[in-house]
């Protein structure tokens, strides 16, 4: 593959990107869309799609961290800097799992989309992030608390994924430019 179709092809997914980093700002403004959000989605994405692997982790949780900015500073007004380490190892580890996707198809995004929820549900909502002394009462508390934001960001990784990965496999088969040196051979 040539530079320029490597670049054209990272751009397309930096703009793809971009788009969740957009959608993740609107989903703040209506209180009902609560963690329905397209961050999970694009770590998944990114892992999967960029060849370089630094790329895979430094664009997403770029994107992640413009977002933050602009929800924190411009929005909520609070210190924009105030970013989570537990959250951002989970996205993190989202986009090792998208990393992980040898082959794009429904069953592999859908199971790679669930694996991803489960991690952000079950390190966010660790009793010492809220300041609990850890016990398994105390986690089940907090797990259960938490099922209506983890079913909302199982439905927004569900429509993202979709819109992400079925969107980028149906332009690669219009645009040849899109497709890995290997996928070009078939």
């Amino acid at each position: 593959m040539t530079n320029q179709k490597i670049n054209t092809r990272n751009t397309v997914i930096i703009l793809m990107i971009l788009f969740a980093v957009v959608m993740r700002v609107v989903n703040t403004q209506v209180l009902w869309l609560s963690n329905f959000t397209p961050i999970g989605a694009m770590a998944l994405f990114g892992g999967a799609y960029f060849n370089d692997k630094v790329k895979a982790f430094i664009v997403p949780l770029a994107a992640l961290f413009l977002s933050d900015l602009i929800i924190n500073g411009l929005i909520y007004h609070v210190n924009p800097f105030a970013i989570s380490f537990w959250m951002y190892s989970c996205f993190i580890a989202i986009t090792f799992i998208g990393t992980l996707l040898k082959k794009v198809n429904i069953v592999n995004v859908l199971l790679a989309s669930v694996a991803g929820v489960l991690i952000h549900w079950l390190i966010m909502d660790l009793p010492p992030y809220y300041g609990i002394q850890f016990s398994f009462a105390a986690y089940a508390q907090l797990l259960i608390k938490a099922i209506p934001f983890e079913k909302n960001m199982v439905y927004g990784d569900a429509v993202y994924c979709a819109i992400f990965f079925g969107g980028f496999e149906l332009a690669k088969t219009k645009y040849t430019f899109l497709r890995t040196r290997g996928e070009l051979a078939l």
